[in-house]
């Protein structure tokens, strides 16, 4: 079974909650295992976060500059979501051309980065995954780092027009008592 949502967001602050308690009640219902959920949720936000933080026209007049999108794929044992906002895009060296006008960074979690500083400015969890530097400029940068911490899969990319898409996978464990795992 498959089940998927999309939430359509104001950039502002109390956005951010309100699609990680919805993702959080979505996974809870579905059987997702509690840890899992928990990964996601904090990936969520950061996401969230930095479209309402960046996710402004870069030229005004910009359709769309005053919201976000966010939506997310159960399919099987897999969990999608996907952050796109109407901002400047990925312009600062966070990406790179992708070969077709577009700027893509597909990630692995465990990668290693140039500018970075010890794992320890996050505490025990990254340290615990086995993390030695975490990218960072100042008190910025640290969400998308987060997020590759976080999930299986990221893929940081421009879109067609305008903004940033941000696009994560994780691989889902369940409960025992999961309702869409039992279908």
């Amino acid at each position: 079974m498959s089940i998927w949502w999309s939430l359509h967001l104001r950039r502002e602050a109390a956005s951010v909650p309100l699609a990680r308690r919805l993702l959080l009640g979505a996974m809870e219902a579905a059987g997702v295992d509690p840890d899992v959920s928990y990964d996601l949720s904090v990936a969520l936000s950061e996401a969230c976060a930095n479209a309402v933080e960046h996710g402004g026209p870069g030229e005004s007049g910009r359709s769309g500059a005053g919201e976000y999108h966010v939506t997310a794929y159960i399919d099987d044992d897999m969990c999608r979501i996907e952050v796109v906002d109407h901002g400047p895009g990925f312009g600062d060296g966070t990406a790179h051309e992708d070969g077709h006008g577009g700027v893509s960074r597909t990630t692995d979690p465990l990668g290693t980065a140039e500018d970075a500083v010890p794992a320890m400015a996050f505490g025990p969890l990254l340290a615990d995954a086995g993390l030695q530097e975490v990218p960072h400029a100042g008190e910025h940068g640290r969400g998308l780092f987060l997020i590759e911490a976080l999930a299986d899969h990221v893929d940081f990319r421009n879109g067609p027009g305008d903004g940033a898409v941000v696009c994560f996978d994780k691989l889902l464990k369940w409960r025992e008592d999961a309702l869409l795992k039992a279908s």
